[in-house]
């Protein structure tokens, strides 16, 4: 595979998960939040069961207890933050949901500094205030008009962060991304449904009408775009990967204006331009400096 298929792949896998705050959002004219999480999440662990045992039967040592906990505790990150976003979902536009949620390409680094004590490139904090701009203007250039959906996607970009920095640390140390995959989603399933159960009204005509969404997100946004992922980034670089990862947000745009209906101020689209030149800053910058840090040092 070259790298123009490799990245082209991930263009794919962003047009999956934008078109995926679609079907989250429609999903809950007949369904729960809660509850659509706990099914799309036992639909995308039958995906990735099969992956996850062809790792097994490959890997030199069975998985440590500490790795399996850390696995959990991812779980429980993706959880948190899938609710706090198909919660958000309710009283948020699907162009905010899909920008917001991008926000994690800013808040890992910080969040990076924190946890693990490493620091970021410069470029990320002109990045993050520019990143808070582009929120001000997508907001209408207000913060009062700010929903309540807002602030809860601002805090599942959060928690996608926390997400992001444990599969880090936890597939790094235990090997086994795909093994990884399947207990994260098991344990999504599972605190879903049982939330659903606990705190939603549940029936099976409102599960049918549901499907369609269900379905896509669970096959599709949970399944098959990781599965892409996964594959193309053997052949492309980690930023040139999360470049094209990021046009979720653009594509959330593009189809929530398309089949919703839904439509941005001029300063919405400012706001827009603003948010994704912050995730592009913190991408590209760091290696178009790289090479010539490294020339500098040669000729000294």
């Amino acid at each position: 595979m070259t790298r123009v298929q490799a990245n082209l792949l991930l263009l794919l896998a962003g047009a999956i998960w934008g078109a995926g705050f679609i079907a989250q959002s429609t999903a809950m004219e007949t369904l729960g939040p809660i509850w659509f999480i706990g099914l799309r999440f036992v639909l995308a662990t039958v995906v990735a069961a099969p992956f996850a045992l062809w790792e097994k039967a490959r890997a030199a040592s069975p998985l440590r207890r500490r790795d399996l906990a850390g696995f959990v505790l991812t779980g429980i990150a993706l959880f948190a933050a899938a609710a706090a976003q198909q919660i958000g979902l309710l009283t948020t536009t699907v162009t905010n949901s899909g920008f917001l949620t991008g926000l994690y390409v800013v808040f890992t680094p910080i969040l990076t500094v924190l946890a693990l004590r490493r620091r970021p490139h410069w470029v990320v904090w002109p990045a993050a205030l520019m990143a808070s701009f582009g929120i001000f203007l997508l907001s209408g250039g207000a913060l009062a008009a700010l929903t309540a959906g807002d602030m809860l996607t601002i805090l599942c970009a959060v928690l996608w962060s926390v997400q992001m920095i444990c599969v880090g640390v936890h597939a790094g140390r235990s090997g086994r991304p795909l093994a990884l995959s399947l207990v994260q989603f098991a344990v999504c399933a599972v605190l879903g449904c049982a939330a659903g159960f606990l705190f939603e009204p549940v029936s099976l005509s409102a599960i049918k009408g549901a499907l369609p969404e269900i379905l896509y997100a669970g096959l599709f946004s949970s399944g098959m775009a990781f599965i892409l992922q996964n594959i193309a980034q053997r052949y492309t670089s980690a930023p040139q990967a999360a470049i094209f990862l990021s046009s979720e947000a653009l594509f959330a745009a593009a189809f929530g204006v398309m089949l919703l209906g839904e439509t941005i101020t001029p300063a919405g689209y400012a706001g827009c331009a603003i948010i994704f030149a912050a995730m592009l800053a913190v991408e590209l910058v760091p290696e178009l400096l790289r090479p010539r840090r490294a020339n500098i040092a040669v000729e000294a």
